[in-house]
């Protein structure tokens, strides 16, 4: 049984994490196959949008204690996985179902938009096992006030779905029957039908950006900007626009 079962349908990379019985805990065949996912979702011109989820009734506990190792080789560790998800210029959302805890809070938090089921619960309890968390302090602490993640980390205490959704860790909470559904309804109905260059820009420019003045994020938006103006999307779009109808966009 693959621990990581990986599928492309319509232009929609969808990665499920697959060790139900262990509660989606990640160990190393699971980190190697998050990798090798990722990099089709990367490479892959047929994938304009990356789903995750989790089989089973929880996302993921994080990782597998009894693997004492983060690394899977070729220089790279479990924890590269937030970053190298992170710089996907790709659209990338995550359907939260129960547990998402420690390793696997971090590459939620790693993933453009975050739906929730309504049974969701995130959390960084390391502090009760003796080991400082790594996601929590450099993402966690970056997305929702630093005085309440601080909490959350020191206390190991969970984020309800619902306190979640108020504290903007996660965009909406949808019925745990209907997760995955409502997901993918979104990602089809809002993101497919835009221009895949626009979003790609757009998202390398957030991330990019993140440490530069504003003057300076700017002027790499601009010339990024310039990338899209030279490709056949943008010329679709104002076609559309002048024409009054909708775009069918390539991702060129």
């Amino acid at each position: 049984m693959s621990e990581v079962i990986y599928e492309v349908r319509d232009r929609v990379g969808y990665i499920t994490l697959n060790r139900p019985e262990q509660r989606n805990a990640i160990n190393k065949n699971m980190a190697e196959g998050l990798f090798k996912a990722l990099e089709d979702v990367k490479n892959n011109p047929e994938v304009w949008v990356c789903l995750i989820t989790g089989n089973g009734k929880d996302f993921s506990t994080g990782h597998d204690l009894t693997w004492t190792s983060p690394e899977i080789g070729s220089g790279r560790s479990t924890e590269d996985l937030y970053d190298y998800l992170m710089n996907i210029w790709k659209p990338t959302v995550v359907a939260i179902n129960g547990h998402c805890l420690a390793q696997a809070a971090g590459i939620a938090c790693s993933c453009d938009i975050r739906v929730a089921a309504d049974d969701a619960k995130l959390g960084w309890p390391q502090s009760k096992r003796g080991i400082p968390s790594t996601s929590g302090p450099s993402i966690l602490a970056r997305i929702i006030p630093f005085n309440i993640a601080m909490q959350f980390l020191y206390t190991g205490d969970f984020v309800e779905a619902q306190e979640a959704l108020r504290l903007h860790l996660v965009n909406m909470v949808v019925p745990a029957s209907k997760l995955v559904e409502e997901a993918d309804r979104f990602i089809r109905a809002k993101i497919l039908p835009n221009a895949p260059m626009a979003m790609r820009i757009m998202k390398e420019v957030a991330v990019r950006g993140r440490h530069m003045t504003l003057p300076d994020q700017v002027r790499f938006a601009g010339a990024a900007r310039a990338r899209a103006e030279a490709g056949e999307d943008f010329k679709e779009g104002i076609v559309a626009f002048l024409e009054k109808r909708k775009p069918k966009f390539e991702g060129k």
